[in-house]
């Protein structure tokens, strides 16, 4: 892990905030080791640098009944920084849309949306996606089933091998 100026114990904070977000301060300083005051003290303090930048519950996309995900890949009709924009902020204004970058390679920004279904994916890629002027192209990879989603991140410092090879 790259050297970000924290230490084992917000390290440890860090992960068992990415685990359980609910949890109270006094349980999460017995998990990582710390009496209740400094462990305030520094998850207020990783609020404040940014590293916590908020709480979320995670919901079920399949009971709220979006049960399609879909992964747009958009090409640019013409590479400028407007029309990028353009793209980004219409992206960023969309509800469907829980996830999107700018990417290099052959697209120029691939997006994650949810939807109810193939109906819904349509109207919303015909009647909002390709009216856009700066699109050119638009490629659709519709999920069929989630391997692994919200993953926390790799803050811990161990590696794949290790974890799967047990060493």
């Amino acid at each position: 892990m790259p050297d970000s100026g924290l230490d084992e114990f917000d390290r440890r904070i860090l992960a068992a905030l990415q685990a359980d977000g609910r949890l109270s301060n006094v349980e999460l300083a017995d998990r990582v080791g710390l009496s209740p005051s400094p462990c305030l003290r520094r998850v207020k303090r990783l609020e404040q640098e940014g590293y916590i930048r908020g709480y979320r519950a995670i919901l079920d996309r399949g009971r709220l009944g979006l049960g399609l995900t879909v992964y747009i890949e958009i090409k640019v009709e013409k590479h400028s920084a407007e029309n990028a924009a353009a793209l980004q902020k219409t992206l960023e204004a969309m509800p469907e849309v829980v996830a999107a970058n700018m990417v290099s390679g052959e697209p120029d920004f691939v997006a994650e949306l949810v939807v109810a279904d193939l109906a819904a994916y349509e109207r919303l890629l015909t009647g909002q996606l390709l009216v856009l002027p700066m699109v050119k192209d638009i490629r659709s990879n519709f999920v069929l089933r989630a391997v692994k989603a919200d993953g926390p991140l790799p803050i811990g410092g161990g590696s794949i091998a290790r974890g799967i090879t047990g060493r």
